[in-house]
């Protein structure tokens, strides 16, 4: 097993291995790259504050089974992921990859988890998400599957191997609408029972903020991508120019909080905080080099994560004061 590119520790069978039911829910878990957790958490939180700020009530039960349900699609998209990426070969031949943020989780090239047993995992989840979406069936009306069928479609369609978006520079828009747009919007509709262009204006940033994870993510993976066909944005656009989009996206997205500011949605005070993310954004843009310095792709990595998720705890804060 090479953990060439790696800044920490790629998951082993020595180290994960066991027939205990700890030991493989252990395995289950970190196969389900928890590291991207705040992905799926955040746009729910943000859009059942929203929910909660037009409808003035607040459903617990319907907030969990909600969270739990994304979460789940979120997980089942990484696995299947992971499978669709070895199945075309991409994961295998990347070298340049940094662990555990690009390239995959590796527990299928390592040999911790099989190609069948990370399918398996990642139906599993859906179904998980399928059982508790139709609570939320039972609870708020038939409405719920239609933002069902399109996470968990946007989510297939990303990786699954005849159509991969992510390989037709489309998959950094799907993944933006998938853990972006619809969460917010969906958990919003849950509290609320309203989606409009208040809501869709709430979600741009969260939206903005998934799409550069995702684009940053490919900077490391772009030759291997490129070698197995997988012809991501990255690849499409080069480096100069990824490295401007990765801006503009962070602009469109401290854009979007003025303007929520200045028509009452947010209170005023949030434009300066949001414009102080542009900072952030500037400094990780850095990292998007050719050549690439490991060490420094990684700080912008990292930093990228860190701006998505204060980003969203400002939103979150935001929402609720006003």
């Amino acid at each position: 097993m090479s953990t060439q590119g790696s800044i920490n520790p790629e998951p082993t069978l020595d180290a994960l291995g066991g027939d205990s039911t700890a030991a493989r829910l252990k395995r289950l878990f970190l196969a389900s790259r928890p590291a991207f957790f705040p992905a799926s958490v955040a746009p729910v939180l943000v859009g059942s504050a929203w929910g909660y700020h037009v409808a003035h009530q607040f459903d617990w039960i319907v907030f969990l089974l909600g969270l739990a349900a994304t979460v789940c699609v979120h997980f089942a998209s990484n696995v299947l992921n992971d499978v669709g990426d070895d199945a075309g070969g991409t994961d295998r031949i990347n070298d340049d990859r940094i662990y555990p943020y690009t390239g995959g989780s590796r527990f299928i090239q390592n040999g911790v988890l099989s190609s069948r047993e990370m399918t398996v995992w990642g139906i599993g989840l859906l179904v998980i998400a399928a059982l508790l979406g139709l609570g939320l069936i039972g609870l708020r009306g038939p409405l719920v599957l239609v933002f069902g069928v399109i996470g968990v479609g946007l989510g297939l369609l990303y990786s699954l191997p005849k159509v991969q978006l992510s390989a037709h520079g489309i998959g950094e828009a799907a993944i933006a609408a998938a853990f972006g747009v619809l969460p917010v919007c969906g958990a919003a509709w849950l509290q609320s029972g309203r989606v409009d262009w208040k809501s869709l204006l709430i979600s741009i940033p969260v939206s903005m903020w998934v799409a550069a994870i995702l684009l940053m993510n490919e900077v490391p993976d772009r030759d291997a991508d490129a070698r197995g066909g997988k012809r991501t944005l990255v690849v499409r656009l080069g480096i100069v120019a990824t490295r401007r989009l990765y801006l503009a996206l962070h602009l469109t997205a401290c854009v979007a909080f003025v303007l929520a500011a200045a028509v009452g949605l947010l209170p005023w005070w949030i434009a300066t905080p949001s414009l102080l993310l542009l900072g952030g954004a500037w400094s990780a843009a850095q990292g998007i080099r050719e050549p690439s310095e490991k060490s420094r792709l990684t700080q912008s990595i990292e930093g990228t994560l860190r701006l998505h998720t204060i980003g969203s705890l400002l939103l979150l804060v935001a929402v609720l004061i006003s």
